[in-house]
């Protein structure tokens, strides 16, 4: 599993509205994408929820790194990219995911939490604990799914989830907005941990 996301940071001004009437002109263009796990069309509005920012930030959770490149490389990423300049593009190693209770249910809301990987600790510590918060989260009532990931490069670590009926009771991280949810291989997903 591979985890990609990149965002727009847009002026305080900007109406929202305009990426609302975006997503649902094209969010269901990726709802057959070959290798795609989840693609989660997110949204942070300044004021709302602490967002000190309006931002789009889609999150992806990829089942096979061709369906990630082909995204990139051949067109499909070229159109966000012409509308509003050529992001970064943040790439993280899967190290667990899990399906919640209610993954069927609608997708609502996102919680990603990013946190430094410390010195000092057993790697294998971490990974461990990435996964049992991976479950914790997953067991969350409302909870659809949840991953951890890692930015080797930066030794970052992302939690990431989606919930079906709000905030989370003690929510940690930034909280974001779900446009849409194109899934077309989240059932390949590997579940557990990834190694």
């Amino acid at each position: 599993m591979h985890a990609m996301q990149y965002s727009f940071t847009l002026p305080a001004a900007y109406d929202m509205d305009v990426v609302r009437e975006r997503v649902a002109r094209t969010g269901h263009l990726l709802d057959d994408w070959p290798g795609l796990g989840i693609k989660a069309y997110l949204m942070r509005e300044r004021g709302v929820h602490g967002s000190p920012v309006n931002q789009y930030a889609p999150f992806y959770l990829w089942h096979t790194a061709e369906g990630m490149n082909r995204f990139l490389w051949e067109g499909a990423f070229q159109r966000p990219t012409d509308d509003f300049g050529r992001p970064s593009v943040r790439q993280w190693t899967g190290l667990a995911y899990e399906e919640g209770a209610v993954g069927d249910a609608p997708a609502r809301v996102a919680v990603r939490r990013r946190q430094p990987v410390p010195e000092g600790i057993l790697l294998s510590q971490v990974a461990a604990e990435a996964v049992r918060e991976t479950e914790r989260l997953a067991a969350a009532e409302g909870a659809l799914l949840a991953a951890a990931v890692v930015d080797t490069g930066r030794w970052e670590l992302v939690h990431f989830s989606l919930h079906a009926d709000g905030v989370p009771d003690g929510a940690q991280g930034e909280v974001f907005h779900v446009l849409h949810l194109s899934e077309p291989e989240r059932k390949r997903l590997p579940r557990g941990r990834q190694w």
